[in-house]
């Protein structure tokens, strides 16, 4: 297991997972395009081509801003679109750079079923803002729930791969890794990563084609968003004030502590929880508690 001591975990972690959507896709600029060609063929426009390039030297700004002993490794979805916007990142770099790269199905694209005709799409995704996005299932498809339960998976091969250095990572580089996914699922992934509730999700505006997020491990060990992010881009992403003050707050905090000011943690889910006054262990009753007769 990673070792939990702060200074040691802060050494062989991560120093950033930067997660990256795709460029503009042909399906990004003409919707009935889903009608002809499934929707993991679908190629990047030259527009799209254009901006996963840029990505790449904004990404390498960014990875290697703070030290001049740095490697990267990269996660990539399968669609098309993902492997080409994951090509034109990668001119970028070095080849002395990068550690590595490996396909992940996990990391895939909300499947909204097979061939997709535009008219009954325009339907169903009215219908899905009435019912929800998080819990709606397409017909034939996925809901952002099922992503959300293969990402769950993929974050436990994520640390095992670090806690047993799968990367080749020399722990005196500070190691980068790269996810070049979809919309949804980086915002799922967020979700799933800093706890946040279905209801916040819902609130989550999608990334921009080739927009990135960057999650950097504070001062403390934790990971937060806050320490690239300003207040006003998580804002512009659909963040309330509450989840940008939890993440300026793990941005100096220890690794596993509890924000014990974090809204959603208890009192999201209670009207009110009466003040503790036990002593010596001993077990304090409701005042609403009734006390039963013994048999």
């Amino acid at each position: 297991m990673i070792n939990n001591s702060t200074s040691e975990t802060k050494y062989h972690l991560p120093k950033r997972i930067i997660l990256v959507r795709h460029g503009e896709s042909e399906g990004n600029k003409d919707d009935t395009t889903y009608g002809i060609t499934p929707d993991y063929k679908i190629p990047l426009t030259t527009r799209g081509i254009q901006q996963a390039n840029q990505a790449g030297s904004r990404i390498l700004d960014v990875v290697s801003g703070s030290s001049d002993k740095w490697k990267v490794y990269f996660y990539v979805s399968p669609y098309v679109r993902t492997r080409s916007t994951l090509r034109e990142i990668g001119r970028a770099f070095p080849r002395n750079r990068v550690l590595g790269v490996r396909e992940e199905c996990r990391v895939r694209e909300q499947d909204f079923g097979n061939f997709q005709v535009a008219e009954r799409m325009k339907v169903i995704k009215e219908t899905r803002e009435r019912f929800g996005r998080f819990f709606y299932r397409f017909p034939e498809g996925e809901s952002a729930a099922d992503v959300y339960d293969r990402v769950s998976h993929f974050l436990e091969t994520l640390w095992r791969d670090v806690d047993m250095n799968r990367h080749h990572h020399d722990p005196n580089d500070e190691l980068n890794l790269v996810i070049v996914s979809h919309g949804l699922t980086s915002r799922v992934f967020l979700m799933k990563w800093f706890k946040w509730t279905v209801e916040q999700f819902e609130y989550l505006n999608n990334l921009g084609n080739c927009e990135f997020r960057v999650m950097e491990l504070g001062a403390g060990g934790e990971y937060s968003l806050a320490v690239h992010h300003s207040d006003e881009e998580m804002l512009e992403w659909g963040m309330s004030p509450e989840m940008i003050a939890d993440q300026k707050w793990r941005a100096n905090a220890n690794r596993g502590a509890l924000n014990d000011h974090c809204p959603w943690y208890l009192d999201e889910f209670f009207d009110h929880l009466v003040d503790s006054n036990d002593k010596d262990g001993e077990d304090v009753k409701s005042n609403n508690s009734i006390d039963l007769p013994l048999a």
